[in-house]
């Protein structure tokens, strides 16, 4: 039996860790997820299971490799980013991953901005706005000045897509999605690291730059695989978009977080825009993506539970409802406000409810999605994610711009096969596929 030619994708989140493998017309033709127990750090803080998730790498490699069906030709990585794994010279893990969402010292900040010329012109400078440990380089700041020790002995510091590549190749690089994505390392008006970065000895701990489409081999002696260097995972969803599409758009990437992505606005952040948390990602090309966030799957989350508890319904049946502009229409000389405001009292139905739910967060998206929108030339919005699939979310954001045309993108495991697709010319022979993305267009009717 002849073998199906492969690629590995592993694409780790926060919550679920999976590996795909991908046909050379990027089909999902295998697939394995796990789920790891946090652990705990040095204070007591959640933090990534770093040996559970080695261990399973190892495993899921294993697994594959015996399986005769498949010759596995690459390897990629797509991860969450914002954290490092510090290494010593034998390669081994000299501290946890720490958790981004972990408490920064106050003192820590006050003396870093204030020693690199305040927060608003750093931000600036760095397209970071000040989020503390979610700005990764901050992690390294505070290990030289709370644990100098350890700090010494550091021999890499690596995002967690490249340290998995590290574990498979053996060979230590930074890449530039993980750098330019809210670390606080890389000055965007020099293309390069932030001064800082130099003065404060940081740069030592650091892997050189490698392009995003860079590939080595396997540290095992008779293996013939690539390995990637590995991307940033909201980079790596954007890569479909940027092979599939010449036309300038905006990918509107939703979950928890709604993210307004906008690879052809390489403008400069204003302090209005970084108050308002809008931040530039470095795509796998290396150009500047300016984008903008709003929590909006999140306060959906919360506001749909406060409207089935009062109406007595089930929330699953949201996910359902259909659009209706009557309602749309009747509701139109509301005042704009956030919907935790309102008085449930005042809506005869969970349906005329949930419609001014999503009337409300598409007016707090237009605001967000316009921020990265404003003086370019794109003329499409994609949405993908979870938004994609509510119907009643697609046309009022269809509304809210009635200028451009507005596509719910739909493809399986975006992120996974943007990691693939970035290294294609290493394993793949066959031409990049044009119909990896499947779109349905909204009208902006009336």
């Amino acid at each position: 039996m002849k073998k199906i030619p492969v690629v590995a994708v592993f694409d780790v989140g926060k919550t679920n860790k999976k590996l795909f493998l991908f046909d050379e017309r990027y089909k999902i033709v295998f697939e394995r997820s796990a789920r790891f127990t946090e652990t705990l750090d040095e204070d007591g803080d959640p933090c990534e299971n770093l040996e559970s998730l080695r261990l399973s790498v190892f495993d899921s490699l294993r697994e594959v490799f015996r399986n005769p069906e498949f010759e596995v030709r690459a390897i990629n990585f797509a991860t969450y980013g914002a954290s490092f794994v510090c290494i010593d010279e034998e390669g081994k893990a000299l501290a946890p991953l720490y958790n981004y969402l972990k408490a920064y010292p106050e003192a820590l900040k006050k003396q870093f901005y204030d020693t690199y010329g305040g927060e608003e012109a750093f931000s600036n400078l760095t397209a970071s706005p000040v989020l503390g440990s979610l700005n990764s380089g901050m992690q390294l700041y505070r290990i030289k000045y709370e644990r100098p020790e350890l700090f010494r002995q550091i021999r890499y510091a690596l995002h967690l897509p490249q340290y998995l590549s590290y574990l498979i190749s053996g060979k230590a690089y930074s890449d530039i999605t993980s750098i330019g994505c809210h670390t606080n390392l890389w000055d965007f008006t020099k293309n390069k690291y932030h001064d800082w970065v130099y003065r404060e000895g940081i740069s030592e701990k650091l892997a050189p730059i490698v392009p995003s489409d860079t590939v080595m081999p396997a540290n095992f002696p008779g293996n013939s695989y690539a390995v990637g260097a590995g991307l940033h995972d909201s980079s790596s969803a954007l890569v479909p978009y940027l092979v599939s599409f010449n036309e300038p758009f905006i990918l509107l990437s939703t979950g928890t977080w709604c993210i307004s992505l906008n690879p052809f606005n390489a403008a400069p952040l204003t302090p209005e825009e970084l108050k308002n948390d809008c931040l530039c990602y470095l795509q796998y090309e290396g150009k500047p993506v300016k984008a903008s966030r709003l929590f909006a799957g999140y306060i959906h989350e919360q506001q749909v539970k406060r409207i089935a508890l009062h109406f007595r319904t089930d929330m699953i049946s949201y996910r359902t409802f259909a659009y209706d502009p009557s309602i749309v229409a009747a509701l139109k000389n509301e005042v704009v406000m956030d919907f935790s405001e309102r008085d449930l009292q005042n809506y005869p139905s969970d349906l005329i409810a949930y419609h001014r739910l999503i009337l409300d967060l598409v007016h707090q998206q237009y605001i967000s999605t316009t921020m990265v929108l404003k003086d370019t030339g794109v003329k499409r919005i994609f949405v993908d994610g979870g938004f994609s699939k509510n119907t009643i979310f697609m046309n009022l954001l269809a509304r809210a711009f009635p200028g451009l045309e507005v596509f719910a993108a739909h493809m399986a495991q975006a992120t996974a096969v943007g990691s693939a697709l970035a290294i294609h010319k290493s394993w793949n022979a066959k031409p990049m596929p044009n119909d990896i993305i499947d779109l349905k267009y909204y009208a902006a009717s009336r």
